[in-house]
């Protein structure tokens, strides 16, 4: 047995979580080395911050897809840990990978449960957080999101909500390697300035500043052909007013919706039948068979020859995990949010 520091969580959440009532940093935890076949023992390097795991604090019933977190148990999401102790012939001690880990120091992965070994972990030129932000599920959600649901063609002008966060900063650069023109939100001046200066983006605005489709129409005179929807709410109300006909909205988060019980509503989806527009929401697992080599090859390409570039909110110290998901709910962070545990 060692001791075994972790997040817990306590109660389920109807507006913002509280740190110390819905979720809370503990110290005195323990886990075993004692493992069952097939199972292994993992040290906790990174973790991933991610919008949709605030789904998880509901408390709904089984028919929510995403799941429920369990009172008492640490939180958990895609971590990369490394192997310490291991009953599983095809993972062994001094492996590092790629799971679903707890927020703690030191996770039993059961048995049967995904595990990817990261090749050539300790040699590769890109950070190993790189495979739980642009290598992993928010960039697997940039690419495989806007080439099914939006359907790119070059020429075409696409607007990005949340366009500095893990997901919609990489769907602006991955546009604009297909040859759109790409407009994006964000919530400061600031995260502004890197959409524009950094990220090369045709077009970006404050969303603060003003309204938001007097801003989107100064950004996009023209139109837009794709709203890429990471917020919800008004930013969709506005898209809506102002995509062109036979526009595509992906519907990839609600961010804006999720922390309230009485979310604002759009007030206009009519456009929607004489626009002919198509609003499609989607999961990320439903593409993996059909994109990930794909994506794997395409992303890593694009890192590696600076075609794209990608920011990161890199927390330490695990007892910072609740401060820094809870900044990340109010859009304090600046690129993918993700808490360092311990080095490798």
């Amino acid at each position: 047995m060692v001791n075994n520091k972790a997040v817990i969580f306590n109660k389920w959440v109807t507006d913002y979580p509280v740190i110390g009532e819905h979720f809370e940093y503990v110290a005195n935890r323990e886990v075993t080395h004692e493992l069952k076949e097939g199972e292994i023992l993992t040290r906790n390097l990174y973790v991933s911050m991610d919008p949709y795991l605030r789904a998880k604090m509901r408390g709904l019933d089984e028919t929510d897809l995403f799941g429920r977190f369990t009172f008492g148990q640490p939180l958990d999401n895609h971590a990369i840990g490394e192997v310490i102790a291991s009953k599983n012939p095809n993972i062994p001690v001094g492996e590092i990978v790629y799971s679903f880990l707890g927020w703690e120091e030191y996770s039993v992965v059961p048995a049967g449960q995904y595990v990817e070994i990261i090749k050539n972990a300790r040699e590769s030129k890109l950070p190993l957080s790189a495979r739980i932000g642009v290598l992993g599920m928010p960039g697997f959600t940039a690419y495989g999101g806007l080439l099914r649901y939006g359907k790119p063609k070059a020429g075409e002008t696409i607007y990005i909500s949340a366009a500095s966060g893990a997901v919609g900063q990489l769907v602006g650069q991955m546009a604009k390697v297909l040859g759109l023109r790409v407009v994006g939100s964000a919530g400061s001046d600031e995260k502004i300035a890197y959409l524009l200066n950094e990220l090369k983006f045709d077009a970006a605005f404050n969303y603060k500043n003003g309204d938001i489709l007097t801003s989107l129409k100064a950004a996009a005179p023209e139109g837009i052909h794709i709203y890429f929807d990471n917020v919800g709410g008004r930013h969709l109300e506005a898209a809506l007013e102002w995509i062109l006909p036979r526009g595509r909205v992906v519907m990839c988060g609600q961010i804006g919706d999720i922390n309230t019980q009485n979310p604002p509503g759009v007030r206009n989806l009519f456009v929607c039948v004489p626009k002919e527009i198509s609003i499609l929401a989607f999961l990320v697992l439903n593409f993996e068979d059909e994109y990930k080599a794909e994506f794997e090859k395409d992303v890593t390409e694009w890192l590696l020859s600076g075609k794209i570039v990608y920011k990161e909110d890199v927390t330490e110290g695990l007892e910072n995990a609740p401060s820094a998901f809870l900044g990340m709910l109010q859009g304090k962070n600046f690129g993918k949010a993700t808490v360092k545990i311990a080095d490798l």
